[in-house]
């Protein structure tokens, strides 16, 4: 699910820095308001144990690994002022990669979006599926998703987005998981030239 946000190419310029910026240039380029926030942004992460997807068969050896994934990086951008929700947006760098076990050109990749309160409870959670086609010539994909006004709720108006995280990560089944945990890796470029 891509969402275009207008002002994204010139906050990226502005604020190529910085993961996640907080500032009053942020909150006049989206239109939303002439003010700055009322503090930080929430922090955008990609969980360690989710940030790759793997499908490997045994002996766990290059030759038996099929589709892989991972998010490379996550960038945020908020605005909120007075007594209104956190209004976050989010773009997502992912790389996906063919190996030599893979069966068919084509893997749909899923991929969560949750808020939290910050080392709490989850708020809301989303699962999107990323559908990812390869061909012949091309077994590595670079993708970039775009989520515009996540609605973070805030109770009082000195709540601030730094009582909140947004965490990305791949939904992994329990294989997946267990080798993501184990530290071994292989990259979606692993084997090419």
């Amino acid at each position: 699910m891509t969402m275009k946000f207008p002002f994204l190419v010139t906050c990226a310029a502005i604020f190529a820095l910085s993961a996640c910026q907080t500032s009053g240039v942020m909150a006049r380029l989206s239109g939303k308001s002439s003010k700055p926030n009322e503090g930080p942004c929430p922090h955008a992460l990609v969980l360690a144990d989710a940030a790759r997807k793997i499908q490997i068969g045994e002996p766990q050896t290059y030759p038996n690994v099929g589709f892989t994934g991972e998010i490379l990086s996550v960038r945020s951008f908020c605005t909120y002022v007075g007594e209104d929700p956190i209004r976050a947006d989010l773009v997502i760098d992912f790389a996906f990669g063919r190996g030599p076990a893979a069966q068919g050109y084509q893997m749909d990749y899923p991929y969560f979006v949750a808020v939290t309160r910050k080392d709490r409870a989850v708020i809301s959670k989303q699962v999107y599926a990323l559908p990812i086609r390869f061909n012949d010539t091309n077994r590595i994909v670079r993708k970039t998703e775009k989520f515009a006004s996540i609605t973070i709720p805030r109770k009082q108006q000195d709540t601030s987005g730094a009582n909140f995280e947004i965490i990305i990560g791949f939904d992994l089944n329990e294989a997946e998981l267990a080798f993501a945990r184990s530290g071994r890796r292989f990259r979606v470029d692993a084997g090419s030239q």
